[in-house]
C-alpha cells in the first residue's frame, strides 16, 4: 500500500529533543509526575515531538497532499513572524530567517526542516503553553488529518494501550489530537482520568475546589493531630523524626540494642558537617547517642559545647549484618531478618535518635537529641492507634487479604522482614495521620454535598475527591518507614525514590504538618490542574481494560503510540498496591468499578517477574510476557487504519529481548520503517550506576501490513540476496547521521534497528533461494555485522581497519559500544553524596554489579565478536567470559601475556600513610604477573619481543610508559621498529578518543602519542 511517508519516517531532530527531555527531568512545579507517582514515565518533550512528527506528513514526500503543504507553509510564516515580534527578529527559527520566506514557499524540503525545528523547539517545556506554539501545532495536526483523508470537523485518534503516567495522551491532546488511554492498573487509569477527563473539563475551577476543600482538611488536620507533633519552645515545628530499627546483640550474654544505622551521618553540606556519635550504656542495654558537629580540624559535642574525639565508625549495618558497637560482634543478616520478622519490620518499634528542625532564619536545619516531649508525643499517637484499631471505623490497611505480594522479593524484599502487611511500612503515628487524613476527606466529601445539594455539580466533586485523594497518596509517599534523610541536601525523601520497596534500615518520618506534608501536597496537586489549563485541552478517554482486548473498534485509530513495558524492567502492579490499599480507603466509593478486588490486576498484566528461584512456581515468565506482547500489539494493529502509524518505545540493553520485541511486532503484521534514540534519562539517575542501560528510549516506527482495505497482506515475499544487498547501504547512510546528533555506541547500535528492519519487514516472509523461510534472528545477525563493520569505518575514519588484526577491531568496537557511558572503578560510577540508595540489602532489585573492566551481556559482545568475524572463546588474552557477562581484559592485566611470565604491570598508584593505595581507574588495580599484590611505582619488566598484534605493540607501549620506562619505550618504539608502523598511532589514536577521560589508560596512551613527535616518527 502507498502512503505519504510522516516526518518521523525521514528525520527528527533528536539531539535538540534529547536537550529538552533531559532537562525536563529537573522540572517540578506543575508537571504531571508530581500528580501522582508512577513509574518509568516518559517525559513530556519526547513524546510531544513524537507525536507531532507521527502526525504530520513530510512535505517533501512526492504523496504529501499539496492542501497540507500551503496549510504548513502559511502557519510556519505566521509562527515566526510571532516569534519575531515577541523576541526580536534575530530571534527568528534558525531556519526560518526572513531572507529564507520566499524559497519556503517553492522549496518543500525547505517546509520539512521548518516543521521539524518547530517541532523541537515546541518540545521546550517552556513553550508547552504557548499560545503560538499551540495553535500552530493544531492547526497542523488538523490540516494533516483532513489532508489524509480525515472526516472535516473530526480529529485524529491516537492510542495508547499502556497508558501508565499519561505522558503520551496527555501530548496528544496537546497538540490537537484525541486521545484513547488504556491501562489494566487502576491507579493508572484514575491518573489518566484525571489528565485527560477533569482538567479539560473544569480547568481552573477544578483547582479552587480543591485548594477550597483542601484547606477545611487541613486546619482539621492541625486540630487532631498538633498534640502528636509538639512544636519547640520557640513556637517552631519539627521536619522530621529520624528512627532506626533494633535487634538485639547475639554475641555471647551482651543482648545490648544495636539500632541498625547504615550511616551516621546527619549532615554533609560543605558549610557544616554533622553526625551522630555511639555511646554503648551496658548497664541500661542500649546504645546513647550524641550530636557532634565539625569546626574546622576538630568536632564538638553540639549540646555541651565540649571537644570530643571522632572515631571512624560510620554505621552498625553493612550488607544486612549488624556489629554492635559495644562488644563488636556481627549478627549475621540471617538473625537480623530472623528479628526484624518478630517485630513486623520493626518500624513500631525503632528507636527515636534525633529530631530535624528548620532554624528560626529558615535557612538550613537544626539537629538535636529527642526529649521526653517527644517520646510522650508519640506515645499518644500510639495509644489513638489503638482505640481506631478497636473501632476499625474506616479499616486501616490491611484487612486480612490487602498483604503485600511475595512473588517480586528482589524488588519487594520488605516481606522477607517481616513486613507481610502495608500497614508495617509505617509507624503508629503515621498511620494515625494518614487514617485522620482519610477520615477528613470522607468528612469533607459529605460536608460539601449537604452544603450544595441542590447547586452543586456532582461530577466536579467527584474530579475533586479523587484529587484530594491523590494529596493523601502524596503524603503517604512521604510519610512511610521507608524513607530515608537526605545527609547532603537535608530533606525527607520518598519511599518511590527507587522503582523497588526495600528495606530500608533508618528512616526519616517527616511531619504531616509541615510543608511536605498536607498543605504541601495540596500546592503541588493544584499547581498540575493549573498549568494544564493553561493549555486549554480539549478531553479525551481513560479507560481500563488489557493491551491484549482493546475496547475499540477495528480501523478506528489514527495512531498508536505507546511505551510498553519492558520485561521485568519495573513491576507496576506490586508498587502500585501501595497506593491502592489508601485509595480504596478514600475515593473506592465514588469509583467501585476500579476497587472489586483486593490487589491490583496482576495475573493480565503484561511483565515479567523478576526471576527469583524461592518463588519460580508462582512468577509470571518469559514466555508469559512475550506472548502478552504480542497480543497486544496483535490488537493494537487491528484498531489502526490502514494507512495508520505505530510507535513503540522499548529501551533494553539485552539483545535477546529485542529480538524478542522485534519478533512480536513483525509477526503481529506490522514491519518497521525508522528507529529514533531520543535521550530520556538524567546522567546520574540510579539505574544507570546499577546497570547497564541505554541513555537512550528508542522509538521503534511502525506500519500495519495492510491493503487498503484492512486486510493483512501475507503474500509479501521477499528474496534473502536483495534483502542482504541493500542492508549495508542503508547502514552506511544511517550510522553518520545518527552520529551527527551525539548518538554512539549501544544507542546508535540499536538505533540502526530500525532502517534496517524496514528492508526486512516489509515482506510477510523473506526467502532463501531454495525456498526456506529466513527467520528474524538470522537477519539480525545480518544487521549486527552491518553495523559493526560501519562503526569500524567510523572509529578509524580514513584509516582501512582490515589492515588491523581481529583483538584491534574488538577492542575499539567494545569500546565504541560502550560508549562515555561506561561505569567507573569497580563497574560502578561514581557515588555522590546524595546517592542515598539502599546498598545493604542483598535481596532488593538492582543490586550492585561489581565487576571490573569493560563489561557487556554476553550476548551482545558475542554478536559485536560475530559481526567482525572474531570468536570470543578464542580470544582468551583479551576478552574474559564468566557467565552471561563478558569482560574485555585491563590492559595491567595483559602484562603475564605482553611481557612474559616474569613481567609485573605498572605502578598501582603511590602508597599512601602505610596504606596500600589502589589505581583509581575503570579496570581496578594493575596486578603482578602472578595475579598476587600489586606493584611499586616502577615495574620490573623483563625483554621482551614486541607482540604479534598492532593491539599488543600499543598495549606494551601503554605499560612503559605508565612504569616510568621511558629509554625502554623509545628503544621499543624506534629501534624495535614498533613505532614505525602506521597503524600502531592509527589505532593509538582511536584508543585515546574510545577511552573515557579520568582514567589512567587514557592517560597512559595519551603519553605514548606524546612521545611520537619527539622520536621523529
Amino acid at each position: 500500500m502507498n502512503y505519504t511517508k510522516r516526518l518521523i519516517e525521514v528525520d527528527l531532530p533528536i539531539a535538540r529533543i534529547s536537550a529538552h527531555a533531559r532537562r525536563e527531568k529537573s522540572i517540578r512545579h506543575g508537571h504531571i509526575s508530581t500528580l501522582h507517582i508512577w513509574w518509568a514515565r516518559r517525559p513530556l518533550a519526547a513524546c510531544r515531538a513524537v507525536i507531532c512528527a507521527a502526525l504530520w506528513p513530510d512535505p517533501a514526500d512526492p504523496l504529501c497532499p499539496k492542501a497540507f503543504r500551503e496549510t504548513a507553509r502559511t502557519l510556519m510564516k505566521g509562527w515566526a513572524a510571532d516569534q519575531g515580534k515577541l523576541q526580536g527578529p534575530e530571534s527568528f527559527p534558525r531556519f526560518l530567517q526572513a531572507k529564507q520566506f520566499p524559497k519556503l514557499m517553492d522549496d518543500n524540503h525547505r517546509l520539512r526542516t521548518a516543521l521539524l525545528d518547530f517541532i523541537a523547539d515546541f518540545a521546550n517545556w517552556d513553550n508547552s503553553t504557548v499560545p503560538a506554539y499551540l495553535e500552530t501545532s493544531r492547526a497542523l495536526t488538523q490540516a494533516s488529518h483532513e489532508a489524509l483523508g480525515g472526516e472535516p470537523g473530526t480529529r485524529p485518534l491516537v492510542v495508547d494501550p499502556f497508558a501508565g503516567g499519561g505522558s503520551i495522551p496527555l501530548e496528544a491532546l496537546r497538540v490537537g489530537a484525541d486521545a484513547f488511554a488504556s491501562d489494566l492498573n487502576p491507579v493508572a487509569v484514575l491518573l489518566n482520568k484525571v489528565v485527560l477527563e477533569y482538567i479539560p473539563k473544569y480547568g481552573q475551577k477544578l483547582a479552587d475546589e480543591v485548594r477550597k476543600r483542601g484547606e477545611w482538611i487541613k486546619k482539621e488536620a492541625e486540630k487532631q493531630l498538633t498534640e502528636f507533633y509538639p512544636r519547640e519552645p520557640d513556637g517552631s515545628s519539627p521536619i522530621a523524626y529520624l528512627w532506626a530499627r533494633t535487634i538485639r546483640c547475639e554475641g555471647g550474654d551482651c543482648g545490648v540494642e544495636v539500632p541498625l544505622l547504615r550511616s551516621l551521618w546527619l549532615s554533609k553540606r560543605d558549610a557544616r558537617a554533622i553526625r551522630l556519635q555511639l555511646i554503648p550504656n551496658r548497664k541500661s542495654k542500649r546504645v546513647d547517642f550524641r550530636i557532634v558537629a565539625r569546626r574546622q580540624t576538630y568536632w564538638i559535642d553540639q549540646e555541651t559545647g565540649g571537644s570530643v574525639d571522632q572515631d571512624e565508625v560510620d554505621g552498625t549495618v553493612r550488607r544486612g549484618s549488624a556489629t554492635c558497637p559495644y562488644c563488636g560482634y556481627t549478627t549475621p543478616v540471617s538473625r537480623v531478618r530472623h528479628q526484624l520478622v518478630a517485630q513486623h519490620g520493626g518500624a513500631g518499634n525503632a528507636r527515636l535518635y534525633c529530631v530535624v528542625v528548620a532554624s528560626p532564619n529558615g535557612a538550613g536545619r537544626n539537629y538535636r537529641l529527642p526529649n521526653a516531649h517527644d517520646l510522650e508525643a508519640f506515645k499518644r499517637a500510639a495509644e489513638r492507634l489503638h482505640s481506631i484499631d478497636r473501632t476499625q471505623k474506616l479499616g486501616i490497611p490491611p484487612t486480612p487479604h490487602e498483604t503485600i505480594a511475595t512473588t517480586e522479593p528482589r524488588r519487594v524484599s520488605v516481606p522477607a522482614y517481616g513486613m507481610l502487611r502495608w500497614r508495617d511500612l509505617f509507624n503508629q503515628r503515621q498511620l494515625v495521620a494518614l487514617v485522620t487524613l482519610c477520615q477528613l476527606l470522607q468528612a469533607a466529601d459529605v460536608k460539601q454535598k449537604n452544603q450544595q445539594r441542590h447547586n452543586s455539580d456532582e461530577e466536579l466533586a467527584k474530579a475533586a475527591t479523587l484529587l484530594l485523594a491523590f494529596c493523601i497518596d502524596r503524603c503517604a509517599d512521604k510519610l512511610a518507614a521507608q524513607v530515608i534523610w537526605h545527609t547532603g541536601r537535608e530533606f525527607v525523601d520518598h519511599v518511590f525514590a527507587r522503582q523497588a520497596i526495600p528495606i530500608v534500615w533508618e528512616f526519616a518520618e517527616a511531619s504531616l504538618l509541615s510543608d511536605v506534608g498536607i498543605s504541601g501536597a495540596i500546592e503541588w496537586v493544584c499547581r498540575v490542574i493549573e498549568a494544564n489549563s493553561a493549555a486549554h485541552l480539549s478531553a479525551g478517554v481513560a479507560q481500563q481494560g488489557s493491551a491484549t482486548r482493546l475496547h475499540l473498534p477495528d480501523d478506528s485509530a489514527h495512531a498508536v503510540i505507546t511505551d510498553p513495558p519492558y520485561y521485568y524492567s519495573v513491576p507496576y502492579s506490586h508498587l502500585a498496591d501501595f497506593f491502592y490499599v489508601w485509595l480504596k480507603r478514600t475515593i473506592g466509593h465514588e469509583f467501585p468499578e476500579y476497587f472489586k478486588s483486593e490487589e491490583s490486576p496482576k495475573a493480565e498484566e503484561c511483565v515479567q517477574d523478576l526471576p527469583h528461584s524461592e518463588v519460580a512456581s508462582r512468577q509470571k515468565d518469559k514466555q508469559f510476557y512475550e506472548s502478552q506482547m504480542k497480543k497486544s500489539f496483535d490488537s493494537s494493529r487491528s484498531a489502526v487504519r490502514p494507512g495508520g502509524i505505530g510507535i513503540v518505545v522499548f529501551a533494553h540493553t539485552d539483545t535477546e529481548a529485542w529480538e524478542s520485541l522485534i519478533a512480536a511486532v513483525i509477526e503481529s503484521g506490522w514491519y518497521v520503517t525508522g528507529s529514533w534514540p531520543i535521550d530520556t534519562e538524567m546522567a546520574t539517575r540510579l539505574l544507570a550506576k546499577r546497570q547497564s542501560s541505554l541513555a537512550s528510549s528508542v522509538h521503534l516506527v511502525c506500519r500495519p501490513r495492510e491493503s487498503s482495505d484492512g486486510l493483512l497482506r501475507e503474500s509479501d515475499i521477499g528474496d534473502w540476496r536483495d534483502v542482504l544487498a541493500e542492508l549495508p547501504g542503508r547502514i552506511h547512510d544511517w550510522m553518520p547521521r545518527l552520529a551527527s546528533e551525539g548518538i554512539v555506541g549501544a544507542d546508535a547500535i540499536f538505533a540502526c534497528l530500525g532502517p534496517a528492519l524496514e528492508i526486512f519487514s516489509r515482506y510477510s516472509r523473506v526467502e532463501k533461494s531454495n525456498g526456506d523461510a529466513v527467520p528474524l534472528r538470522e537477519y539480525l545477525e545480518h544487521v549486527w555485522a552491518a553495523v559493526s563493520n560501519e562503526a569500524l569505518s567510523m572509529i578509524f575514519q580514513d584509516a582501512d581497519a582490515a589492515g588491523l588484526e581481529p583483538d584491534a577491531r574488538l577492542t575499539a568496537m567494545w569500546l565504541w559500544t560502550l560508549g562515555t557511558s561506561a561505569p567507573a572503578a569497580g563497574g560502578k560510577a561514581a557515588k555522590g553524596e546524595d546517592d542515598e540508595e539502599d546498598e545493604d540489602d542483598e535481596d532488593s532489585g538492582g543490586k550492585p554489579v561489581k565487576l571490573s573492566g569493560f563489561v557487556l551481556e554476553f550476548d551482545a559482545a558475542r554478536k559485536i565478536a560475530q559481526g567482525l568475524g572474531v570468536h570470543l572463546e578464542k580470544s582468551p588474552t583479551v576478552v574474559e567470559v564468566k557467565g552471561d557477562k563478558a569482560r574485555l581484559l585491563p590492559v595491567g592485566e595483559r602484562a603475564k601475556h605482553l611481557f612474559g611470565k616474569d613481567a609485573t604491570g605498572p605502578a598501582a598508584g603511590a602508597k599512601k600513610a602505610g596504606k596500600k593505595a589502589t589505581q583509581m581507574t575503570m579496570f581496578g588495580p594493575l596486578k603482578k604477573a602472578d595475579g598476587k599484590g600489586e606493584v611499586g611505582e616502577t615495574a620490573e619488566i623483563p625483554d621482551f619481543r614486541p607482540g604479534s598484534t598492532v593491539l599488543d605493540r600499543v598495549h606494551q607501549a601503554m605499560i612503559l610508559f605508565a612504569a616510568n620506562r621511558g629509554e625502554a619505550l623509545k628503544r621499543f618504539l624506534v629501534e624495535e621498529g614498533a613505532g614505525r608502523d602506521a597503524r600502531f598511532w592509527k589505532l593509538a589514536q582511536s584508543l585515546s578518543a574510545l577511552y573515557p577521560t579520568g582514567i589512567d589508560e587514557k592517560r597512559w596512551v595519551d603519553g605514548v602519542l606524546a612521545r611520537k613527535k619527539g622520536l621523529g616518527l
